[in-house]
Formats: structure tokens, sequence, C-alpha cells
């Protein structure tokens, strides 16, 4: 097995935290208990936030009151960088689906944080593409796969599932209605599909969460 390069070695070792700890004025911790906006569609779009604790979920109304849900984010993953590209205003909102321990970071401190070290650039952009790359999954998966699979999907990312160190449970409570609007069906197709998962032994409801199992696996890969 070739061994692991010098700089392959440093992004592995780099803690985006500890770092951001370190870049002085332009940063602040901020607490958010669960319900609570983090910021709304339209806002300015001024600041940076890092995940220190919690989960978030992000969404986008259209113009007649429509919601879809974008994306949840978990611990250790950015979000609202689009004014970073120039982007003015929110071009959706953010809010706490559990209590958040947030890290934020104005624009500028965050453009200067990348600028002075190269390996927080590096991960920043890699981060960056592996979540455009999710969106483009996404896109496929809803112009070409059933309501069934894109729910399976959808539940095995929240689970984080292949994620080393991570287990396999859902730690955000989340409603069908949220789940619905993710995979583009309704709810009533979600709770009929969430009744056969757990009969079939794919997911378990318990106190903890909804924990889903690696079998779930199966709706994805084979009709």
């Amino acid at each position: 097995m070739k061994a692991a390069t010098a700089p392959a070695r440093k992004n592995r070792d780099f803690d985006p935290r500890e770092f951001l700890a370190t870049i002085g004025e332009g940063r602040k911790v901020v607490l958010f208990p669960k319900k609570q906006t983090i910021f709304a569609q339209g806002d300015a779009a001024d600041a940076v936030f890092y995940i220190q604790e919690g989960s978030v979920r992000l969404t986008v109304v259209s113009k007649t009151g429509k919601e879809a849900t974008l994306g949840i984010l978990n611990e250790g993953e950015f979000f609202g960088e689009g004014g970073l590209a120039g982007q003015p205003l929110r071009m959706g909102s953010a809010t706490a689906m559990t209590d958040c321990e947030l890290l934020r970071i104005d624009k500028k401190a965050m453009m200067l944080a990348l600028h002075r070290e190269h390996t927080f650039s590096d991960l920043f952009v890699a981060y960056l593409l592996a979540r455009n790359v999710r969106y483009e999954e996404d896109l496929v998966d809803q112009l070409f796969n059933s309501s069934e699979k894109r729910l399976a999907r959808i539940l095995l990312l929240l689970a984080r599932f292949g994620k080393e160190g991570v287990p396999e449970t859902v730690i955000a409570k989340i409603s069908q209605e949220t789940l619905a609007e993710m995979i583009g069906t309704t709810r009533s197709r979600v709770s009929f599909f969430m009744n056969r998962f757990r009969k079939l032994g794919f997911v378990d409801y318990g106190g903890s969460g909804l924990q889903v199992h690696s079998s779930l696996l199966n709706v994805v890969l084979y009709d």
C-alpha cells in the first residue's frame, strides 16, 4: 500500500475547529435553541457558520410560499458561505433542529483565514466540492429514482452511513413532513414506506431517535 504523502497527513491531522479558535476578531460562539432561526431568507450574507454541536436545517421558500428543505447539516460542517462568492443576501434560511453551538465567522475574517492557512483553505474547498457533488446526486436521485429509494437514501445520509466512528442513528428527530419535502412526495407516502421499512427491520423507533440499519442500503442498491 502506498504511504500517505506529507500534505495528505497534514490535512488529516488538521483540526479546523482549533484553527478557527485562533483567528481573533470577527468570530464568536453563538448558541441557538432548538427551532430558532439562525438566519432568514433575504438577510444580509455577511458571515459563515461552523457547526460545533447540533444539527441545522437549510430551507428555501418560493414566491408562492412553498417551502423546500435543501439539506440537514451536522457537527463539523459549514453553511452560509454564499457571501464569500459575492452573494449579498441569503438565498435560503437556516434553523436549529437541535440545541446548537455555532461559530459565527464574519466574511472578512473568513477570507483572511482562508488566505492565511493553506491547509484550512484546502479542506474548505474540498468540503464545498463534496457538498456540490451531493447536490448533483440529489438532483439525479430526484429525477430517476422512486420515492421509496429516495427516502431510503436520505435516511442513510442523515444517519451518516459509512462514516467511520459515527453510529448509525438519526440523532436529530425529523418529521415525516420534512422527509416528504426533501424527497418530493407526500407525507402519506413517507408514512407508508417508513412502516414498511420498520416491518422489514430496516429501521427502529426508540427513545433516542430513529435507528437506521445498514440493511436499508438494499433498498437503494436493488429494485
